[in-house]
């Protein structure tokens, strides 16, 4: 059995298997979508094939969605090489229950596989067709917050930026001027309206997304690349939309078991693979079933009906944002930012094997959401905090055969705390004067810190997660050795009232010196990381 066009025409064989296939043409709504796009997405990894793929392919199935997703890479073109086109550009979905059972699904909704590589003259010409098909009506992108960057911590850009804005539109690298030429494109085809989704883990990513663009452009024509004309139609949000979401599913790093269950079933070639960038992929993708995904209803050249779709909510601009604090500052991502980390230096690899069978670190992750978020939880109406909560507690957070792992919670920590944690600690500064009050937030920045020494609660070494200040922050902490809490004097304080970091000084909000004191007892020798655990949540 082959993960193909012609591998899966015989239906028999894959259902005799409960693999699911789709109940529509994929041809046909593959030629539609290079046709006449509707729908393009950049970032075509994991969440995006099982995530926004799924959506698309359930409204597919309904007969909602005539035709599939145009996708685009401007990161990682590998995997237009070796996911995409080895497979027809068809996916496999493996949904991880609680109980062990799966659910198996082929999806068909992506269309074509394009490499956003302006050194490509193919690909790069397909890029400008499809920019400037007028029946093109929304962008999306999980490019990750990263991909939205132009600039280093200290306000320069970034290097290939610089070449960006140097080289102007034909020749772009970065996703960003590789968007605002293809804009570009579209702006000389007609001015036609679009809307640009960004899909990202981040707060306020439809204006994350609009800085950006609106930055290459003013930079192209101070380069004199384009005119004030375009820069006016980017900067018309009737015209260029830059809507806001929420975005949620635990989506792991793809399972080499699951790979070995799929061969045993008869499909070929389902082993993970390791891109030359690091990326982590398969023909499969395994995910929990929940997923949310809020959208700000704001598309100048009309949409798909995206309220069908399972877990799709359109509202306005303000709960988009409500929702998204609810999530990444309260019950969720603080969670996993908070003991993701300590879990790593405990020793443990899978977040939910940590939960499940440490009492003290359940107790933390309960206190981060229950006792210190849900005080100062924004409440979006449209999702109860409380039920959402529950249920990631008693049904997401436990289930062990979704395979996420402490490590990937631990990956680009530094460029969250402020969001995660910075975010309720404001809160409370303005609630009750300072955050003194807090114990487990404060707990879990000492254990990120603890974590950055590379050493764990036994003494052994382990390689860090990527994370981009982790050279800077090890170079701050070099001096400090586990078992010898002598060492540390004042490391910690151009970390902690660093507000670029934050979005607060720990120290002005009463937190600095108790983190400290948490530093100090986690470094003290073996198995002091749990025993300072400890002592904290059993007060």
């Amino acid at each position: 059995m082959q993960l193909t066009i012609s591998g899966i025409e015989n239906r028999e064989e894959w259902e005799k298997v409960g693999i699911s296939l789709p109940k529509y043409d994929v041809k046909a709504v593959a030629q539609k979508a290079k046709q006449t796009p509707k729908w393009a997405h950049f970032g075509i990894g994991n969440i995006f094939r099982i995530f926004i793929g799924g959506i698309a392919d359930g409204l597919l199935e309904e007969g909602i969605l005539d035709c599939g997703i145009t996708c685009i890479e401007s990161f990682d073109c590998e995997l237009v090489d070796k996911i995409y086109d080895p497979y027809d550009n068809l996916a496999l979905s493996v949904i991880l229950h609680g109980d062990g059972s799966r659910e198996y699904k082929v999806l068909g909704s992506l269309a074509e596989a394009v490499k956003a590589q302006s050194s490509n003259p193919a690909h790069w010409q397909r890029l400008k067709e499809i920019f400037s098909s007028p029946s093109l009506q929304l962008v999306s992108f999980t490019i990750t917050e990263k991909g939205y960057a132009l600039q280093k911590s200290d306000g320069s850009w970034l290097p290939f930026v610089e070449a960006d804005i140097q080289n102007g539109p034909d020749k772009s690298i970065g996703a960003m001027a590789i968007l605002t030429a293809m804009l570009l494109e579209r702006y000389q085809a007609g001015r036609y309206p679009l809307a640009l989704v960004s899909m990202d883990n981040c707060s306020q990513n439809g204006s994350k997304l609009r800085e950006s663009v609106l930055t290459m452009a003013n930079e192209w024509q101070k380069a004199g690349f384009v005119d004030a004309d375009f820069v006016a139609y980017v900067s018309d949000e009737n015209i260029i939309a830059f809507p806001w979401t929420m975005i949620d599913k635990i989506t792991p790093r793809p399972s080499e078991q699951i790979a070995a269950d799929l061969e045993h079933l008869g499909i070929e070639a389902m082993q993970p693979i390791i891109t030359d960038k690091q990326t982590y992929i398969a023909p499969f993708v395994n995910a929990e079933k929940a997923q949310y995904l809020v959208i700000e209803d704001h598309f100048p050249n009309k949409r798909p009906a995206l309220e069908k779709g399972f877990g799709v909510y359109l509202t306005d601009r303000n709960t988009v944002n409500l929702s998204e604090r609810m999530k990444v500052t309260v019950c969720l991502n603080p969670v996993h930012s908070a003991t993701g980390p300590l879990g790593v230096v405990l020793g443990y690899d899978l977040f939910a094997h940590m939960l499940n069978s440490n009492e003290d670190m359940m107790k933390m992750a309960r206190m981060i959401a229950y006792d210190e978020g849900f005080l100062v939880v924004p409440d979006p109406k449209i999702i109860s905090p409380k039920e959402f909560l529950d249920e990631l507690f008693y049904e997401r957070f436990p289930n062990e055969y979704l395979g996420d792992t402490n490590l990937r919670l631990a990956v680009d920590v530094s460029q969250m705390v402020g969001i995660r944690f910075g975010e309720t600690i404001k809160a409370y500064v303005a609630k009750y004067g300072d955050a003194s009050r807090l114990t487990a937030i404060p707990l879990g920045i000492a254990g990120w810190l603890r974590y950055m020494l590379a050493v764990d609660d036994e003494g052994k070494k382990y390689e860090l997660a990527f994370d981009p200040m982790s050279e800077e922050i090890q170079a701050q902490l070099k001096d400090i050795i586990v078992g010898q809490p002598q060492t540390f004097s004042d490391q910690l304080r151009p970390i902690l009232s660093n507000e670029r970091v934050f979005f607060v000084d720990l120290y002005k909000a009463g937190l600095g010196e108790k983190i400290e004191t948490m530093f100090r007892e986690m470094i003290g020798g073996f198995g002091a990381v749990k025993a300072t655990i400890h002592k904290y949540v059993n007060p």
